[in-house]
């Protein structure tokens, strides 16, 4: 067994995003369905290394990187959105909540049907539908622990953790082939037109290039510090109450009050550009730890009915963002990058949502009102929403303790 360090780590880490981008550089099939390059460059990694378990050779990374860099990205999300502009996108905003919603409840039914019809345990179904693809690793260990403690299901969590991870690589691969189709259906802002060029906003363009200096970046820094600091200190505040949140939905939620509350009394004005810059970096080395360290054995792992399941739930994934998400986002430009990065966060988590939008963007232009809507929905909306449906399920008759 080889066990890298966190130096270790952070090397192979950076390694993977530059392997990503040249795989996507000169890789056409790649570049033209807009996978992300970590999601690329991770993914191979992973792949090298489940080949390398059939030679007993297995490589373990420390990932104790991972989770700030996680919290450090939501926090520049925080950070990123004004009031102004959340006041602008209030209607998109709820109109995109109806398509999360809608998909939550049909993931759950398509879980629960097929693992009824497969002769599975509807708990089975229910945990490879909304638990573990729309809420990801997180909240399928904490309902895998109820699932095995309450109800009886024998290797509840060790299902969710291999779910979660299914989705993690669908949810990266089918956001930009899904993107692309809808595209060609489009007109794309600027294309035809002589418009002038803008700065890139947030993370549109991650790629384009952003004046900063020393003193500017220790500031943002400072400010993305006292996000996680204070972020950390109201989560265990709020633990074993009510108002339980995830912890990045904490840090996300300070970053916000900081941004506003600065400007409002007229201390200090985000550099926009700079947390853009952080927040590229954290969500990029954030993605590719945690695409590299994926255990895709697990995958191989699963029954042939789990894995029909999880199959038919990226199918259906794909077909709801095209006929549903893309339909009532208004048919544009904006609502194909909406579709991509609902593919993310529908079978895997925000991160791999914005690396979707990012990747199209990237190619096609910015969408302003994307970045703004999805992250403020896959950070806040998504996990309570979810909650309220899983728990909606579970009082059905068959459900009941036994």
């Amino acid at each position: 067994m080889i066990q890298l360090d966190f130096y270790g780590t952070l090397v192979a880490a950076s390694l993977v995003l530059l392997l990503g981008r040249g795989l996507v550089t000169r890789v056409a099939c790649l570049r033209n369905y807009n996978i992300p390059e970590p999601v690329a460059g991770g993914l191979v990694v992973a792949l090298t290394l489940l080949v390398s378990r059939t030679f007993d050779i297995e490589v373990r990374f420390d990932t104790s990187l991972q989770t700030p860099l996680m919290l450090a990205f939501f926090a520049t999300i925080g950070l990123s959105a004004d009031f102004a502009s959340l006041k602008k996108g209030g209607r998109v905003v709820g109109v995109f909540l109806l398509a999360v919603a809608g998909l939550l409840i049909v993931q759950n039914a398509m879980g629960i049907g097929l693992a009824t019809m497969l002769g599975l345990d509807p708990l089975m179904g229910l945990l490879t539908g909304s638990i573990t693809l729309s809420g990801g690793h997180g909240t399928g260990a904490a309902w895998g622990t109820v699932f095995s403690e309450k109800y009886g299901l024998a290797s509840a969590s060790e299902l969710a953790i291999a779910s979660a991870t299914f989705g993690l690589v669908l949810g990266g691969l089918i956001g930009g082939p899904v993107a692309r189709l809808l595209i060609k259906r489009v007109q794309v802002p600027g294309c035809h037109t002589q418009e002038a060029p803008r700065l890139p906003k947030g993370f549109e363009q991650p790629n384009k290039e952003r004046s900063i200096t020393p003193f500017s970046f220790i500031e943002t820094l400072a400010l993305i510090a006292v996000s996680l600091l204070v972020g950390n200190l109201l989560n265990g505040l709020l633990q074993g109450t009510a108002l339980e949140l995830p912890t990045f939905v904490c840090v996300l939620f300070i970053g916000v009050v900081l941004r506003n509350g600065l400007s409002a009394l007229g201390l200090y004005q985000v550099f926009e550009r700079e947390v853009s810059v952080l927040g590229n970096v954290s969500l990029s080395l954030f993605l590719a730890i945690a695409l590299m360290s994926l255990k895709l054995w697990d995958l191989a792992a699963l029954a042939l009915p789990i894995f029909i399941i999880l199959a038919a739930q990226a199918l259906v994934m794909a077909l709801f963002a095209i006929f549903v998400t893309f339909r009532i986002m208004g048919r544009n430009y904006d609502a194909a990058v909406l579709a991509a990065g609902h593919c993310g966060f529908g079978l895997g988590a925000t991160p791999t949502a914005i690396a979707n939008m990012q990747a199209v963007t990237q190619r096609y232009g910015p969408s302003q009102i994307a970045f703004l809507v999805v992250p403020m929905v896959g950070a806040f909306f998504i996990d309570i929403i979810n909650v309220i449906v899983i728990k909606l399920y579970l009082a059905l008759p068959f459900f009941a303790v036994t």
